[in-house]
């Protein structure tokens, strides 16, 4: 752990631009994992297409676990080494990773026992289902392999390195790119398993992902300890990353969450609906991309300041991340008013796929400048051990905005009408939490740091 990645100081901005710059090439590689899936199978058929549009958000969601807890470890970690306390980060961060590992296990097994059900649940039927549950059983079993890499990263992150954790992820990303089309098509000796084939390249992708996410945590970073705790210690440090990573997990959650209903509610306009929207949805979490980076930067930035007693910079740099959101969700509205097809036929050649995807395409960009200011605000109250105002902010987005304008309008109009009300939930989130977080911060000071 060196202090010449020190966020305390020096311009905020230019420190969120440093830590977002590399996380942009880390995120467009976890993305392009589901983008890739997304191409390949849509070449397969329109079914294909439906049934992993009918996986996306439970995948999401239980990737969410991952997000949650490592969330609590950056929090906890950061704001150790924000306030100088340099080996109980490293008692943080070991523990953190151990209580993801037992987590994980559990929510795989519990997974894999009810895909059935659950995707029934959410609209799946005849061959689109037995195709779900192909896909699914397999995911299952390899989201272990994903989720405590996901933990060792945030824990490099919280450092204050956004270098190596991308890295890594940049070479799972191109594993996925090669192995996936082998196992999709087939080739050689090895079989063609359609569907299946898309989950097993994330699969091996993954294994990439775990020996480069420890080789950082263990070697580079020298961030754990072999040291093992009494009972009463690794309980305080699961408590503690728990008081973030749960409500953090279900804040993460929350989004897929709404994706999931939305799915629901299209479904009953028709299979190629839900393609359609399952597709606009994969270009959409490509195009968010310097929002997402800004909310992984945003939290070990807010963290070490936190520690460090600084809100001051803290404030700062979220006005800085929502003016840079709302310069790009305008430039995304224009590129998509006018490439949403070209852009869409890259994963799918059906007509009305094409025409359902670039309608949601048309309307929901300019938008988009909410959903970051409310995903880089969670991040940031995350990083200051109030997690729960991170969820709050999501539920804002999707229980108060997002579901219950998307019901009414499937109701009433169709299936365009729930674009236009996820388009007006995305601004209307954006205002209202973007005013709570500034009334917050204006209102607390962050408390002083232990002296080194």
């Amino acid at each position: 752990m060196s202090d010449k990645r020190d966020l305390t100081a020096g311009p905020a901005w230019q420190n969120l631009m440093q830590l977002a710059g590399p996380m942009v090439f880390g995120i467009i590689a976890v993305i392009s994992v589901s983008l890739i899936d997304t191409y390949y199978v849509g070449r397969l058929g329109t079914q294909e297409l439906t049934a992993l549009s009918f996986t996306f958000p439970v995948t999401l969601t239980v990737s969410s676990l991952a997000i949650g807890l490592g969330a609590g470890a950056s929090s906890v970690v950061s704001r150790a080494i924000g306030a100088k306390e340099r080996d109980e980060a490293k008692r943080l961060a070991t523990d953190s990773l151990a209580l993801a590992l037992i987590l994980v296990m559990f929510v795989a097994a519990l997974g894999y026992l009810t895909i059935t059900q659950l995707f029934t649940l959410l609209g799946a039927t005849g061959a689109v289902l037995d195709m779900v549950v192909q896909y699914m059983q397999i995911w299952f079993l390899a989201i272990p392999l994903l989720v405590v890499p996901i933990v060792a990263n945030s824990i490099v992150r919280a450092v204050g390195d956004t270098f190596w954790p991308s890295i890594v992820m940049v070479a799972s990303a191109l594993a996925n790119i090669a192995i996936t089309p082998i196992f999709v098509f087939g080739w050689g000796p090895v079989p063609s398993f359609g569907i299946a084939g898309a989950a097993m390249g994330t699969l091996i992708a993954w294994l990439v992902t775990v020996f480069g996410a420890f080789a950082l945590v263990v070697w580079r970073e020298k961030m754990l300890t072999r040291h093992l705790p009494a009972f009463g210690t690794l309980a305080a440090s699961w408590k503690r990353v728990l008081a973030v990573g749960i409500p953090a997990s279900f804040g993460n959650a929350v989004n897929p969450i709404g994706i999931a209903v939305a799915t629901a509610l299209i479904a009953g306009f028709g299979d190629v609906m839900v393609a359609g929207f399952g597709v606009a949805t994969r270009i959409e979490s490509l195009s968010v991309i310097p929002m997402l980076a800004l909310s992984s930067a945003i939290g070990p930035f807010t963290g070490q300041n936190w520690g460090a007693g600084k809100c001051d910079r803290i404030a700062e740099a979220l006005k800085f991340c929502y003016t840079v959101c709302a310069l790009w969700a305008a430039v995304l509205a224009v590129v998509f008013w006018f490439a949403a097809a070209p852009v869409v036929r890259v994963f799918s050649q059906e007509a009305d796929v094409v025409q359902s995807a670039a309608t949601y395409l048309a309307i929901v960009p300019l938008s988009l400048w909410g959903y970051g200011v409310v995903i880089i605000t969670a991040g940031a109250f995350n990083a200051l051990g109030r997690s729960h105002f991170g969820l709050g902010f999501y539920l804002i987005r999707t229980a108060v905005f997002y579901i219950p304008f998307s019901f009414v309008a499937a109701r009433i109009a169709g299936s365009e009408a729930v674009f236009y009300a996820i388009a007006i939930a995305n601004a209307l989130a954006g205002v209202v939490v973007a005013g709570l977080a500034m009334r917050w911060l204006s209102n607390h000071t962050a408390p002083q740091p232990a002296k080194a």
